[in-house]
């Protein structure tokens, strides 16, 4: 694999960063409070970054098994459907949470990211004990499984700022 092949496949994954972030600072540019950005920040990060990024690999994984074992630089396992099944529950919780309250983002950016920081571990460990340069093991998804659940979560806990605050519930009067 040439370079620029190489560069290609491994910069692929910040795909999901970089057109969430554009798009969501396009869009920001338009609102009226701060509030409505975050708002906007946290919509695209959640479909764009989350929904759509493992949406994408649930369809690589199930569609090109061979090709994705390759890309991480593993001989085709039972892996690649678990993976593939993974991201699925990683899609649906980014869809879900552009129309969730922040404790409820907050609870999917740690769910997100016990999966993908587990994966960012397991990378660097096949990076470091057995050589794995595999484009798919290397790179930008490395950027990818830390950025994507650490941005979710820190939106999330900002917006906290700019949630109602609870109203005491009366009680009974003596």
């Amino acid at each position: 694999m040439d370079s620029l092949e190489y560069l290609a496949k491994s910069a692929f994954p910040l795909t999901w960063i970089l057109v969430p972030a554009l798009g969501a600072a396009l869009r920001a540019r338009r609102a009226r409070t701060r509030r409505e950005a975050l708002e906007t920040w946290q919509r695209w990060w959640a479909v764009g970054a989350l929904g759509c990024g493992s949406l994408w690999m649930t369809i690589a994984f199930l569609a090109t098994p061979d090709g994705m074992a390759e890309a991480i630089g593993f001989g085709r396992t039972p892996f690649e459907f678990e993976i593939a099944f993974a991201n699925l529950g990683l899609a649906v919780m980014g869809f879900r949470a552009a129309r969730a309250g922040a404790r409820e983002r907050v609870t999917i950016g740690l769910g997100a990211g016990m999966f993908l920081w587990g994966a960012l571990v397991g990378h660097v460990y096949q990076w470091f004990a057995n050589g794995d340069h595999a484009p798919g093991n290397t790179g930008g998804v490395l950027v990818y499984d830390l950025v994507i659940p650490a941005v979710m979560i820190a939106l999330a806990r900002r917006s906290r700022r700019y949630a109602p605050s609870p109203q005491p519930v009366p009680g009974p009067t003596a």
